[in-house]
């Protein structure tokens, strides 16, 4: 019989997920016990994450628990779900690279990985592959998509000073943008004082002079008479 595996467990819950029975702390444990028994693992201890996001790998539970594989106290991570470990397909890049493509072996319940044998490696790497390709595929198609508005002639992003944005919607369902006549007439006098010659600097302090406001109620600066400017041209 060869040498048994000794695995660290380790379970994460985020807090608004802390009642859910499916991945509750108690449940995810109850689960790695299960599976390190089926498995003939050693599991040498199970590390909690409770009430943490997976947006990082900072987190005080994962980083004892990866400084544990390093000190050479086990040789194997046991997680419930990949999404446990982490939802980050950089950081699942960057855990495979520094721990799991060589070093250090990964199994996970849900997901039927265990990368102490090729078949298991090669289901972590189509994983990352996939999930790096949505990724992709999903930015590709809201470039695509925002060209095609602009191409169109809609403004993105919030509206300009002089507009708001109405609680109505046009056919296409874009929302309607309306006229702020006070802060139309802010345009209005930074279009006459650039027409003027004044600089950018000289229109913000006359602005700020004569109690015109920024769009969020602020004072003026060059930097903010210049957008506004810009956005008049669009």
């Amino acid at each position: 019989m060869g040498e048994r595996t000794r695995a660290i467990g380790y379970v994460r819950v985020s807090t608004e997920h802390q009642a859910d029975g499916g991945v509750s702390l108690a449940a995810q444990r109850t689960k790695l016990e299960a599976y390190a028994t089926a498995m003939d693992l050693d599991l040498v201890d199970i590390i909690e994450d409770p009430g943490v996001s997976a947006k990082t790998l900072d987190r005080p539970g994962l980083q004892r628990a990866l400084g544990m594989l390093d000190a050479g106290q086990a040789s194997a991570l046991l997680v419930v779900k990949l999404d446990r470990l982490t939802r980050s397909v950089r950081d699942l890049d960057a855990l495979i690279a520094g721990y799991f493509a060589d070093r250090f072996s990964l199994l996970s319940v849900a997901d039927s990985i265990d990368t102490r044998s090729a078949a298991g490696r090669l289901v972590l790497n189509v994983l990352a592959s996939v999930s790096q390709w949505e990724r992709e595929a999903t930015a590709e198609r809201t470039r695509d998509a925002l060209a095609q508005l602009r191409a169109d002639g809609v403004r993105l992003g919030g509206a300009a000073l002089g507009w708001v944005h109405t609680g109505e919607a046009d056919a296409d369902g874009r929302r309607i943008i309306a006229c702020v006549q006070d802060e139309a007439a802010t345009v209005d006098r930074i279009l006459a004082l650039r027409a003027d010659g004044l600089s950018l600097r000289e229109i913000a302090a006359t602005l700020t002079d004569e109690g015109y406001r920024t769009k969020r109620g602020g004072s003026w600066a060059a930097e903010t008479v210049r957008k506004v400017l810009a956005r008049s041209r669009e």
